[in-house]
């Protein structure tokens, strides 16, 4: 009995090693090279489950150590994972064959998440199409103007803010992340749903909009190794069921929508915020959105407005500490644009800041808030790279593109560690391989937000640099280190400064 226990033993394990072998030599079939740092049952992904390395991390040295190739293959557990380094490729994959790579590799469950899967950043098909469709309308131009007169309030609050903190020949020293928050909080507020944020309080206030973002994503070991559950290794999830969006939010945003439609839909004048236009585009659309629908698009302002502009506003912000001579430059644009609107910050006057479009696109260049991207292939499609390796992706496999990889290689860029806002200047710009700049995507599923993110950042900028200047804090931790424990790029640490008057 004991030798056929043995036998069964033996047979079930050399099964399972062939399984993995099998598994584990999918790309060396393919022709295409793997990443070094498999390990078997595991995966190349350990390092992201362990909360050792961030996601744009870890991909940059997968990136780095293939310079000789336009593609390589890695594995998430045991699914094969391909990773393009080709811009033709990246070209090929979010633009000249959408149809074959549409869905995002981000993966949310309606069950557990159901606000969040509504995003158009998470669904795909129809509802991907009708959420977008709206979310593209809300952010033309001329309702963008409209939003803009909620941004310029949140812009005086801001001041207001200041004003306190910075007495006269005083340094107000704050974390640049923490006080972004508080301004893109406030934004989504006042020019989301039309409620007070009570991000400028003196005083912590429980119910404040940036209070409750930090319960989303404030960098914690907890959040850390949920988020690489959620987003990363979400096939361990399908068991887990590990949430993103406490309940207590999912009900915050229900409320707020319930309590507020009825008598928004009962009103005759109209309200300068994006709850009043969902509800204009009702009229258009012929048809009332339940309430569900209208709290997903609502958390979808929040999630989108409130963590992505803060960070890119707390790297700009750093970057500005450091290079006093970019930070006076883009002072003197602020102001003398500023003056000819009698001195008023307008929507059309920050069209007109050119210098700090450059100056932002450079800081995202260097740090983009989501380092990479993910799309999953539906229909099968032959990928050829311009060093002559060739795969034919099967549909279910995920192919990673590595933004920030791209952003910071030399092949792409001239000393690209450094911060040269005159890359995007106008002489210079044409140069630059567009899909190796990527910091709101491209093709189809372009950052659908992205015009309303530029506005109220600009604005921020414009409001707080008119007046004051940053110097960088000792307590910023040099070098920089992308924390593992945020699925977006924040420093270990956080970005500190010094605010005082000009």
């Amino acid at each position: 009995m004991a030798s056929v226990c043995l036998t069964l033993f033996v047979g079930a394990l050399a099964l399972f090693v062939l399984y993995l072998i099998n598994k584990y030599t999918y790309w060396k079939r393919q022709g295409i090279p793997t990443a070094k740092g498999l390990i078997p049952l595991l995966g190349h992904y350990l390092p992201l489950v362990t909360i050792k390395s961030s996601a744009s991390e870890l991909n940059r040295k997968i990136y780095e150590n293939a310079k000789n190739c336009s593609m390589i293959g890695l594995y998430k557990i045991t699914s094969p994972v391909l990773l393009i380094r080709d811009p033709q490729l990246v070209k090929t994959v979010l633009q000249s064959n959408f149809s074959s790579f549409h869905e995002n590799g981000w993966k949310i469950q309606p069950d557990i998440d159901p606000l969040l899967a509504k995003n158009p950043f998470f669904c795909y098909g129809d509802a991907w199409s009708t959420g977008r469709k709206r979310l593209t309308y809300a952010f033309s131009s001329m309702r963008l103007k409209i939003l803009y007169e909620a941004v310029s309030g949140v812009c005086k609050k801001l001041e207001r803010y200041l004003e306190r903190r910075v007495e006269s020949n005083n340094k107000y020293e704050v974390e640049l992340k923490s006080l972004f928050s508080r301004f893109t909080g406030e934004v989504v507020a006042n020019a989301g749903l039309g409620v007070e944020g009570f991000c400028f309080e003196d005083e912590p206030h429980s119910g404040s909009f940036d209070e409750i973002g930090k319960s989303l994503f404030n960098p914690s070991l907890k959040n850390g190794i949920a988020n690489a559950i959620i987003f990363f290794v979400n096939t361990i999830n399908d068991v887990l069921k590990v949430g993103f969006v406490p309940k207590e939010v999912d009900g915050f945003f229900r409320h707020v929508i319930s309590e507020n439609l009825q008598a928004r839909r009962n009103e005759t004048t109209p309200r300068n915020d994006f709850l009043q236009v969902m509800i204009d585009l009702e009229k258009t659309e012929g048809k009332k959105l339940d309430e569900d629908t209208l709290a997903a698009h609502a958390f979808s302002f929040f999630f989108d407005g409130y963590e992505t502009s803060s960070i890119t506003l707390s790297f700009i912000g750093y970057q500005l500490a450091v290079y006093p001579d970019v930070q006076e430059k883009l002072r003197e644009e602020i102001r003398s644009t500023i003056a000819k609107y009698d001195g008023k910050l307008t929507y059309d006057s920050l069209k007109e800041m050119k210098y700090m479009d450059q100056v932002m696109n450079e800081s995202q260049r260097c740090y983009p808030a989501l380092g990479i991207m993910k799309k999953i292939c539906k229909e099968e499609f032959e990928l050829k790279g311009s060093d002559g390796l060739c795969c034919r992706v099967k549909p279910g496999t995920e192919v990673v593109i590595p933004s920030h990889a791209l952003h910071l290689d030399p092949k792409y860029w001239i000393d690209p560690e450094h911060f040269d806002p005159d890359r995007f200047s106008e002489d210079r710009k044409q140069s630059i391989e567009k899909m190796a700049f990527l910091p709101f995507g491209e093709g189809p599923r372009m950052c659908v937000g992205m015009r309303m993110a530029v506005l109220q950042m600009k604005a921020c900028l414009a409001t707080l640099l008119r007046s004051y200047k940053l110097e960088l804090s000792s307590k910023t931790q040099l070098p920089l280190k992308l924390t593992p424990v945020h699925f977006l790029s924040a420093p270990v640490g956080g970005l500190w400064a010094h605010v005082s008057r000009v």
